[in-house]
């Protein structure tokens, strides 16, 4: 068998936590980290206070957790000495404010230690993820800080065919994990041949376990979706209650980050979908919503996701992560989305607002606001404007610009259910983002967000130097990376389409670091 032990320095830690800190506190691989952020923090377009990892290129999130009063956050991460993908490590009080700590689970009897989940129990956490050229892995850790991990068997506890056997009936990848009654269950990302002409759909596997070790395949765990693509895939599953529903979150390498919501048939081990989504509303790639990382709260759920890039060339990381968001469901079942609450303890300073006449189709430039690491809040009353948009990131003479769009009932009206009104939607549109040739273009993210005749618009616009999130009355968020190219790309305007509208309140703050 092959050796894939790892090149980055393995360290032990004690087991209390006084003296997890004072190890911490000079440790070599914690200096370490401190000069590469120190280093890569006056790059251009690296945020401040959205999650970036200290070192090295970064890809998914994996297996956010609570555990002893932290939040855990750990990633695919390359570390420069051996660029195969390792479990990265950081820890929060608040969701937003992140401590990096040492990588936790290195490869080795597995190729590379690719996506999975974590599961909290009173007395350990559980990491169940996928290494690569051998199978499915569980690893375990009980220190308060998380960093000893223990790998159960020593090996794949879900392994892949061996060269020369016949194939399995299901895929060997991505894994969740969850506990009901006395027994865990586990979900393997993939696909399955039953779209049009037999052509591959989305699907996760079900497992079964008494011991985390022995595991019997079940079935196909979803039932009844028509609501994912031809071609999608069940990469990166998390699945938790919500409110009185259950969620299937995922990844598809074909149209990015996803969910699905259902009912939980615990007879069958079945989710019977209901309802679903996208976070993504293009391909995944370029600059798109990636995977998502998520653990329940209470009723609601807490996501992160990475963000994939599209400037090449930059030197020494690539992808960031979102702000983490609280998932819940409506009084009418539809999904609700908002930034956690901590992240208004980044603010800095306001600038300025207030209310704000648009006249009818001129661009109104809000002098002495702007920057290139804001939140802004803007209510908008309603009116018959064609389209109301947000330019954030714009140059004075508009060479580059991003560009927020709400068009009040111009989307879907669903007769059947006989909806009181019609479907807005919202656009973020990175057209004009960069005058950069290194950038690769993204259509226009458009999202459906159900917006009451008589109701405000709300929008809530995290710009943050390569990313601009847009938070939609609660209800919807589109996202993006952005790479202004020019120095001067820091502005703010509104302008209002066929007919004047009225900002009835103002908000805009600087952001601060997070680190």
């Amino acid at each position: 068998m092959t050796e894939y032990r790892s090149k980055v320095p393995f360290y032990g830690f004690p087991d209390a936590i006084d003296e997890q800190e004072a190890a911490l506190d000079s440790h070599p691989m914690m200096e370490r980290l401190a000069r590469s952020r120190e280093f890569l923090a006056s790059h251009r377009h690296r945020p401040l206070y959205h999650y970036v990892n200290p070192e090295g290129t970064l890809n998914d999130p994996n297996g956010l957790c609570r555990w002893q009063g932290r939040w855990h956050l750990f990633y695919q991460a390359y570390p420069p000495e051996d660029p195969r993908q390792h479990w990265g490590h950081a820890v929060s009080d608040d969701l937003i404010h992140w401590r990096d700590l040492p990588y936790c689970i290195y490869p080795d009897p597995e190729e590379r230690c690719f996506s999975g989940a974590t599961l909290v129990e009173d007395d350990r956490v559980i990491a169940m993820y996928h290494g690569t050229k051998v199978g499915n892995m569980v690893a375990v850790a009980n220190d308060p800080m998380l960093l000893n991990w223990t790998k159960l068997t020593g090996g794949p506890v879900i392994p892949m065919a061996e060269p020369g056997d016949p194939p399995l009936p299901y895929p060997v990848f991505d894994p969740c994990v969850w506990k009901q009654g006395d027994s865990y269950y586990a979900l393997s990302g993939g696909r399955i041949p039953e779209g049009p002409g037999n052509a591959p759909v989305a699907a996760d596997y079900l497992f079964r376990s008494r011991d985390l070790e022995h595991w019997e395949y079940l079935h196909p765990f979803t039932e009844g979706d028509r609501l994912t693509l031809v071609g999608d895939d069940g990469a990166c599953p998390y699945f938790w209650p919500i409110g009185d529903k259950h969620m299937l979150l995922f990844f598809s390498h074909m149209s990015g980050g996803q969910y699905l919501v259902g009912d939980y048939d615990t007879d069958r081990q079945k989710l019977v979908v209901t309802d679903g989504g996208k976070f993504n509303m293009g391909p995944a790639l370029p600059n798109g919503v990636h995977a998502p990382s998520a653990t329940p709260d209470g009723r609601d759920i807490v996501v992160i996701f990475n963000m994939n890039a599209s400037k090449r060339g930059v030197a020494g990381w690539n992808q960031i992560m979102s702000l983490p968001r609280r998932l819940s469901l409506g009084e009418d079942g539809g999904l609700l989305q908002e930034p956690v609450e901590a992240v208004a303890s980044c603010r800095r300073s306001r600038q300025g607002g207030g209310p704000l006449s648009l006249p009818a189709n001129s661009e109104v430039v809000l002098e002495g606001l702007g920057g290139d690491a804001l939140e802004i809040q803007a209510s908008i009353a309603p009116s018959k404007a064609a389209m109301v948009e947000l330019n954030v990131l714009r140059s004075p003479n508009r060479e580059e610009f991003t560009r927020i769009a709400f068009y009040r009932d111009r989307g879907y009206r669903d007769v059947a259910l006989r909806k009181r009104h019609v479907e807005s939607l919202v656009t973020l549109d990175t057209s004009y983002s960069t005058t950069a040739p290194d950038v690769l273009s993204r259509a226009p993210e458009t999202a459906r967000v159900l917006v009451g005749p008589d109701e405000a618009l709300e929008l809530r616009v995290f710009v943050d130097r390569s990313i601009v999130e847009v938070f939609v009355n609660g209800r919807q968020c589109v996202a993006a990376r952005v790479y202004p190219d020019r120095a001067d790309s820091r502005g703010l305007s509104f302008r209002s389409q066929g007919t004047a509208s009225e900002v009835t309140r103002l908000d805009v703050w600087e952001m601060g670091s997070i680190y």
